[in-house]
C-alpha cells in the first residue's frame, strides 16, 4: 500500500494526521514517522526559508520505484507507506517531507523508513534554494537525475 503525493506549498501544508490515518491497520505492530524540517543554519550561513523545486511526474516515479525495491533488496513485502514532498517556499520549521511506514515488527519498520529517506536524497529529482537572512540565496549542489540504459 503506497501513497505519493508532491505539495504545493501555496495551496497546501503536510499533514502528519493524513500520514498516521493512511497507514493505521490493525494488522501492523510497527509505525514509523519521519518528518524532515527547514533549519536555521546551513554550512554557517543563517537561512530564513527554502524554496524547493521537483519534476513531479519523475519524484513520485523514484518513490514507486523506492517501494517496489523494498521487496527485492529488503524482503519486505508487508508494509504501509506514505511518502509526501513539499514543493515551493517554506519557513522555518516548516515540514518538507513526511515519510510513514507501517510493518508487522519494529526492525522492518526502522529499516524501510531509513532506506526510504537515503533513497529520495540519492535520486530523486528535489533541488532546493537557500534563502540567507542577508537576502542572498543559492541553490544548492543536488544529485544529476540517472538514467538507465535499456
Amino acid at each position: 500500500m503506497l501513497h505519493t503525493r508532491i505539495i504545493d506549498s501555496k495551496d497546501n501544508k503536510l499533514s502528519i494526521l493524513e500520514a498516521e490515518s493512511f497507514i493505521s491497520s490493525s494488522k501492523f505492530g510497527a509505525s514509523i514517522f519521519f518528518t524532515g524540517t527547514v533549519r536555521n543554519q546551513n554550512n554557517n550561513q543563517s537561512v530564513v526559508g527554502i524554496t524547493y523545486d521537483s519534476h513531479d511526474e519523475l519524484v513520485k516515479k523514484s518513490f514507486e520505484e523506492i517501494y517496489n525495491e523494498a521487496d527485492q533488496k529488503l524482503n519486505i513485502h508487508d508494509k504501509a507507506v506514505f511518502i509526501e514532498h513539499a514543493k515551493g517556499y517554506l519557513n522555518i520549521g516548516e515540514i518538507s517531507i513526511i515519510i510513514a511506514v507501517a510493518c508487522k515488527h519494529r526492525e522492518d519498520a526502522y529499516v524501510l523508513s531509513r532506506y526510504i529517506i537515503e533513497e529520495i536524497k540519492k535520486r530523486s529529482p528535489i533541488w532546493k534554494k537557500e534563502h540567507y537572512n542577508n537576502n542572498e540565496s543559492k541553490w544548492l549542489k543536488g544529485n544529476p537525475i540517472l538514467y538507465e540504459k535499456n
